[in-house]
């Protein structure tokens, strides 16, 4: 049995794009060919509702999983699907004390932390880091990246950044903008893929994250 790979979307607050993230990564990974299953693990469920609205003929992932308890009860969880998919992408709680979070941390492969360029943002995600930095000190295979998202394109934005090339996590090759196509996919239940050739820009974006986080995960 190979176990599949576990990518965990990591944030300190709410309004980082955790969620959007997820799941557009869940559907361009399901495009490239892997079997991908969605595993929520914030009790507000937005991935679940999502992925439940999504219509029939396109579905983000193989599975659709609730998560939820330690890391041991999360392992037991996963078994049933461990044949049936590559990866699975975990959408964490939007903190990182709330015990799923650190569950997560202790089983995933790969914690990908969405970081909005905002003063606060670059704050919160400081904490982030040492939690993951203290996870690899035990789990030397934990990787760690820094996905800039929501970005808009100003000099502030700009100067944010540029200090995120200062933090020890590595700064993911590519970054969602604030595009209008993220929410409209969420509404129609979809992900950006399946709004046709005006969300053509947003596609490349995530295609671009998809590859660099494959990358990543595949060294």
């Amino acid at each position: 049995m190979t176990a599949p790979t576990l990518i965990a979307l990591i944030s300190q607050k709410g309004g980082s794009g955790k969620t959007t993230v997820a799941m557009q990564l869940a559907a361009g990974l399901a495009l490239e060919g892997y079997r991908v299953a969605l595993a929520d693990l914030d009790p507000q469920e937005s991935a679940s509702r999502w992925a439940a609205s999504a219509p029939p003929e396109a579905p983000f992932a193989a599975e659709v999983l609730r998560l939820k308890g330690s890391a041991a009860e999360m392992t037991k969880a996963l078994r049933p699907v461990a044949n049936k998919v590559d990866i699975v992408v975990m959408d964490c709680p939007p903190s990182i004390e709330h015990p799923h979070t650190m569950s997560a941390l202790d089983l995933c492969d790969f914690a990908l932390v969405p970081v909005v360029p905002s003063p606060t943002d670059l704050w919160a995600t400081r904490g982030i880091e040492r939690l993951i930095l203290d996870r690899q000190q035990r789990r030397p295979k934990l990787r760690g990246a820094l996905l800039p998202n929501r970005v808009m394109r100003t000099a502030l934005a700009g100067d944010v950044l540029d200090v995120l090339q200062d933090f020890s996590l590595p700064v993911l090759n590519a970054a969602l903008s604030q595009r209008s196509a993220y929410a409209l996919s969420a509404v129609r239940g979809t992900s950006v893929f399946g709004l046709g050739r005006a969300a053509a820009a947003a596609q490349e974006e995530v295609g671009q994250l998809v590859s660099a986080v494959l990358k990543l995960i595949e060294e």
